[in-house]
């Protein structure tokens, strides 16, 4: 199995908030950017296209990077640090319809930060 070379994460924007994916563990509750952690020699842009539809139902365009810095792709003990590239989205209809066990919520970036944040969305803090 290929090691991870990025981790690319969705920001679909509506007014000032950002589409996050909802997922409950328990009693506990985390949301996180959609995002795919990308092989070598993979397509970061497709990648995306395919979680956005898989997850959320949403036929996604992917455009530019808007934010770039990095991610923990190993373990907490055994850090592997990759970049984590944020790309701007746009989508023919902003209604999501989430799959089996996610739900999503429309956050502003600070509020999303006041939020129990998921494992592979930890590198916004």
């Amino acid at each position: 199995m290929p090691k991870p070379s990025v981790l690319a994460a969705g920001a679909l924007e509506d007014n000032g908030r950002f589409l996050f994916i909802k997922r409950k563990n328990g009693e506990m509750e985390t949301v996180e950017l959609p995002y795919a952690i990308i092989p070598q020699g993979s397509n970061p842009v497709a990648a995306l296209t395919e979680v956005f539809l898989a997850q959320l139902g949403i036929d996604a365009q992917v455009h530019e990077t808007i934010y770039e810095t990095r991610h923990n792709a190993g373990s907490r003990k055994n850090k592997r640090w990759v970049p984590a590239l944020v790309f701007r989205i746009t989508a023919k209809s902003a209604f999501a319809k989430p799959a089996a066990g996610l739900g999503y919520v429309w956050l502003s970036l600070d509020d999303a930060r006041g939020k129990r944040l998921a494992r592979n969305s930890e590198w916004m803090r």
